[in-house]
């Protein structure tokens, strides 16, 4: 096995003029002695051939290094070369995952109570924010308020704690009513009197009492899906489908790559149209579920155990950037590895030696041995003695 291959200083800076000039040279024969004292050194063509090879391999996930051998010299007219600068850089290797563009959280309201006739329902896409209506049975609006207990009994002074009272006082204050209200769980007269100027101020009769169906209780606001019910039906069954207002994309993550996604960790995100946008990782699922054979509506397959995958909840760094872009099929780049403050050159500059592994070439002929690292962004981390960072360095042109 030879060395890897290195020009004499006399070959490097001897009276040969600018051999890399790849215009007329007049004299053929004193560049072909030159090829033939370097073995390889004219075949341009194979080496970009290797590159490209490499470039290949990087894309399809796998790295596989050729080498080449020896043959004759290429005539002087081989392919034209630029040269390009050695740069000190970060680079990120990262996979590419689809996922789906949407909404965190799906709810379904369904009709509290047997009776009455529903009479009004929002529009689908409407958001509907703390104190709003949501929907009306009988002619009375039934609004939002924000918690994460429902009202499941009669509320009134006198009855027992419980964080449904406190959901009702924390509303009651954030809307304006009972500034003075204690954040406990207490139904006191202080919270009685503030639901009656509550009542007073929708239009109902002032009991001080609230009762299951008087409010619709969900986590935050949301945006409302699917309209299930009918206006002038009775109120039974499911009325409405919402979902949260924050925008997210849900990726269902191979089991074989669950690695790549941990909590709180960047990503880049693509959307529909060539726009990129930056998000990070919110939530791994711990569940793994068969995958999908199509669509949503779809029965999950029952494949293989290598296709099972989890659920992986991505959140938009600035969700103003997918715009009112609703259940869209997007791709997520997530970091597999990242090297920083590393040496990196254009992997076009690759030369792959006829003895083993890889050099570049500098404009006055020289090869540098380099050592290979990541790959990514078009370029690959390179290390090796007399490589420094500013190095000019030569790739071919197209």
């Amino acid at each position: 096995m030879k060395e890897p291959l290195t020009l004499p200083a006399d070959e490097e800076h001897g009276n040969h003029g600018d051999h890399r000039d790849h215009g007329d040279h007049g004299d053929h024969d004193e560049h072909d002695e030159r090829a033939a004292r370097r073995p390889g050194r004219g075949r341009r063509g194979f080496l970009l051939g290797a590159a490209v090879l490499v470039l290949g391999a990087v894309a399809a996930g796998a790295v596989v290094l050729s080498s080449r051998t020896d043959g004759p010299a290429a005539p002087a007219s081989g392919p034209r070369t630029g040269t390009a600068t050695v740069v000190r850089t970060d680079l990120v290797q990262s996979e590419r995952i689809d996922g789906t563009l949407g909404y965190a959280g799906a709810y379904t309201v369904t009709a509290p109570r047997a009776g009455g006739i529903v009479t009004w329902l929002p529009d689908v896409g409407v958001t509907i924010a703390r104190g709003q209506r949501a929907y009306a049975v009988d002619g009375v609006a039934v609004p939002l308020f924000y918690g994460s207990t429902p009202l499941y009994r009669p509320l009134e002074e006198g009855v027992d704690d419980g964080p449904d009272v406190r959901v009702v006082k924390r509303n009651l204050k954030a809307l304006g009513y009972g500034d003075g209200l204690a954040d406990d769980a207490r139904f006191t007269s202080g919270t009685a009197e503030a639901v009656r100027d509550w009542q007073e101020d929708r239009g109902r009769e002032r009991t001080g009492k609230v009762a299951p169906g008087d409010v619709l209780v969900e986590p935050g606001a949301v945006r409302v899906t699917e309209i299930p019910g009918i206006v002038g039906a009775p109120a039974e069954g499911p009325l409405l489908r919402l979902s949260g207002t924050r925008r997210v994309v849900t990726v269902d993550m191979p089991v074989g790559r669950q690695q790549l996604a941990r909590g709180g960790a960047a990503v880049r995100v693509r959307l529909p149209g060539g726009k990129a946008t930056d998000g990070k990782v919110s939530r791994v699922g711990t569940v793994a579920r068969a995958a999908a054979t199509g669509g949503p509506d779809r029965q999950a397959s029952q494949g293989a155990a290598g296709e099972a995958t989890v659920p992986v909840e991505v959140t938009l760094s600035k969700p103003a950037d997918a715009g009112a872009l609703d259940g869209a099929p997007v791709q997520v780049d997530f970091t597999s590895e990242r090297r920083d403050d590393v040496l990196a050159v254009p992997v076009p500059a690759l030369l792959a030696l006829a003895e083993g592994g890889y050099a570049v070439e500098t404009p006055e002929g020289r090869l540098v041995p380099v050592t290979l690292g990541v790959f990514a962004q078009g370029r690959v981390e390179v290390a090796g003695a007399g490589l420094r960072e500013g190095m000019r360095v030569e790739v071919p042109l197209p």
